[in-house]
């Protein structure tokens, strides 16, 4: 039998009607069962500063780095800007990835996905994520990819997706999500 995993969504868009936020809730609500879906808040993390990494670090530091701690993996969920990833999505990674031999992303199950009002889907911000991801040592399912493009077209204000289509396709990528966390437990 398959147990339930504890996925950590991280959505890089801090704005309250953010399209990728509306993604990140679309995946919450159609996840399959095995899948607990719990989207976690970057914005008030403080910039990482060395100097503040002590025995007591900023107290939202702990609390994220205990919460990704404890999951069984994380879900990015990204916009693109300027052709890479926002800066509130860069900062969690490295607030997660310190104190240096203490990185809460070491063998970490993981998926990128985006959406954008653009043609690309935030494709160019994936990527580069999925760079980052590699060096944190995220093991990044492969396989479907998910970026989708001129999404405020489809995913309406009540964060509903017009497009059966889409939806397939979307529970496909959490199919292959939740075995790949699987294959990696």
């Amino acid at each position: 039998m398959i147990s339930e995993r504890d996925v950590v969504v991280l959505v890089g868009s801090l704005r309250r009607a953010s399209i990728n936020l509306r993604l990140a809730k679309v995946l919450q609500a159609i996840a399959p069962t095995r899948l607990t879906l719990d989207i976690v808040p970057i914005g008030d993390l403080p910039l990482y500063n060395q100097d503040l990494d002590t025995e007591k670090p900023p107290s939202a530091w702990a609390a994220f780095r205990d919460r990704v701690r404890r999951s069984d993996a994380v879900l990015f969920v990204t916009p693109e800007y300027n052709r890479s990833l926002p800066a509130a999505l860069k900062n969690a990674l490295e607030v997660g990835s310190r104190p240096y031999g203490k990185s809460v992303w070491e063998n970490k199950p993981g998926a990128v996905t985006g959406a954008s009002p653009g043609l690309l889907g935030g494709s160019a911000a994936a990527l580069h994520l999925r760079q980052i991801l590699v060096s944190v040592n995220v093991a990044v399912l492969p396989q479907p990819e998910v970026y989708l493009s001129s999404a405020d077209k489809f995913i309406d204000e009540a964060g509903l997706i017009s497009s059966d289509a889409t939806n397939a396709f979307l529970g496909n990528f959490l199919d292959a999500f939740g075995a790949w966390v699987d294959k990696l437990a």
